[in-house]
């Protein structure tokens, strides 16, 4: 007996050992490939687009962030976008993962060009001594208990293009899609504010819903998650009682996919309430969300404490942060370990770390979805297989990376308010569901959430993943989201 358990040890530590080895040497080889990439977007997006892009890996946060039509401005020791709404200026939060992923070759990459532009710097200043400040519009400057930034001539630019009226339609890039299903809300016709698709399933023959549901789908997917999924297999008794509405997210789906967009927290929950919560006159609601969805599940409780009725969060990424780590980088670490086994961990490192390989991925596969579902629909024959799909091939590289890097890695820091929130002032039921076998996010995730909601109910599906909990499951699903609903109004 002790031999055996002293055998698997051994095959355990050398297996781990492979593994590191192997993923080391991997994604030393995914850096290089990554700066190399870099430098043919540079030349290909100039003779593509008449402009040089900058990029992530090689500009500096405030160049990359300006160059998007936003302002960047530092509070607190974090990073955030100034962005003006209808009626005031807004700071908005934006993970410094986006720009700060240390690597062996991004690292001497980029300290190479901060060198170069010191040195341009001073050569500056030698010739220039007093070149100062000129051309700042205002400053606003107090102690050291308040925020501290400069607004110069080019947000008195941007406030000049706003208040004049002057409406900016954005073009999809050349490397994106550029079907009428995934532009056909850019131009004039389709307008610049159009609203997230939803697909809504109601009483019929007129009927009035008594209460209304609110389904959000995870990373790279889409409402099809539910509607091809959970909505067919409903009762009949659930279907005249609930409206049933699943949205595509920012970015994602048939919804918007805006180029100049950050993809920032704050937006997508807007995005929501104008879509949603507005639109269908939404009063009190229950919310379904799975994975990523979780989090903006989280924030639009904590934003409407009294409306909503229950919370039922599938595989939510919660990482509690250990005191003393910076939780944006915490959480991308457990995220995207730099592993090249399991798979779907080799795959997030992917889509975290590399901003040029996971774009031509979306070149080679998002850009030709159309020519993907085709052959997928022919080659398959499983109607199951074809959405999921559809799901992973409808976004742009611009709305993943900014989604996955500002929601995933940059709430870190707000979801322990949110759930302390939901503990605190909210009164609904809390259910938390995981498959035993998730390898994108260990069950103490949903653990974790018990933790800092101890009313919360943890549900753990024995032989099932990140992704068939839901899909392949989803008449035992539909049952029980039934019974959670149906004891809240008890």
């Amino acid at each position: 007996m002790g031999g055996a358990w002293a055998a698997r040890s051994a095959v355990a530590l050398v297996g781990r050992v492979v593994n590191d080895v192997v993923s080391f040497v991997v994604f030393t080889i995914l850096d290089l490939l990554d700066v190399m990439l870099c430098l043919v977007y540079k030349v290909v997006d100039y003779a593509m687009e008449a402009e040089w892009k900058p990029c992530y890996c090689s500009s500096s946060p405030r160049d990359m962030i300006n160059g998007s039509g936003q302002i960047l401005v530092s509070e607190n020791g974090g990073s955030k976008v100034v962005r003006l709404s209808s009626t005031k200026l807004q700071l908005e939060d934006i993970s410094d993962t986006l720009f700060s992923r240390p690597s062996l070759v991004s690292e001497v990459s980029r300290t190479t060009v901060r060198e170069l532009r010191r040195i341009k710097m001073e050569r500056g200043r030698n010739r220039r001594p007093v070149a100062a400040l000129r051309g700042a519009a205002g400053v606003r400057s107090a102690s050291s208990n308040t925020t501290t930034f400069t607004i110069n001539s080019t947000i008195i630019q941007m406030l000049q293009g706003k208040i004049g009226g002057h409406t900016s339609y954005p073009v999809p890039r050349w490397s994106d899609c550029d079907c009428p299903t995934c532009t056909s809300w850019s131009s004039p016709s389709g307008s610049h504010d159009s609203l997230l698709y939803a697909h809504v399933d109601g009483p019929k023959d007129g009927g009035v819903a008594e209460e209304d549901v609110l389904f959000i789908h995870g990373f790279i997917s889409s409402s099809a998650f539910w509607t091809e999924t959970v909505f067919p297999n409903f009762s009949d008794e659930a279907r005249e009682r609930y409206r049933l509405i699943a949205v595509d997210l920012l970015g994602f789906g048939r919804s918007p996919k805006p180029a100049d967009s950050l993809y920032t927290l704050r937006e997508h929950v807007e995005m929501i309430e104008r879509s949603v919560l507005e639109r269908y006159k939404v009063r009190s609601f229950h919310i379904v969300a799975h994975s990523l969805g979780s989090i903006l599940a989280l924030a639009l409780a904590v934003k409407y404490p009294g409306a909503v009725k229950s919370l039922t969060l599938l595989a939510p990424p919660y990482f509690p942060v250990p005191k003393g780590e910076k939780g944006t980088q915490f959480v991308l670490r457990r995220v995207a370990p730099r592993r090249v086994w399991p798979a779907l961990a080799f795959g997030a490192s992917v889509a975290c770390w590399y901003e040029h390989i996971s774009r031509t991925v979306c070149l080679l596969v998002c850009k030709n979805h159309r020519l993907w579902e085709i052959a997928f629909k022919f080659v398959t024959r499983n109607r199951i297989r074809t959405f999921l799909m559809e799901g992973f091939f409808c976004h742009t590289h611009n709305a993943a990376w900014h989604t996955l890097h500002n929601i995933i890695c940059g709430s870190a820091g707000k979801l322990d308010g949110y759930l302390d929130a939901v503990r605190d002032q909210l009164s609904c039921d809390v259910t938390v569901i995981h498959g035993r076998n998730d390898e994108v996010l260990p069950l103490s995730c949903s653990y974790d959430v018990q933790c800092k909601i101890p009313r919360a109910h943890v549900k753990i599906v024995e032989n099932e993943d990140h992704i068939t909990i839901v899909v392949g499951r989803q008449k035992a699903f539909a049952r029980e989201l039934e019974e959670i609903w149906k004891n809240t109004r008890r």
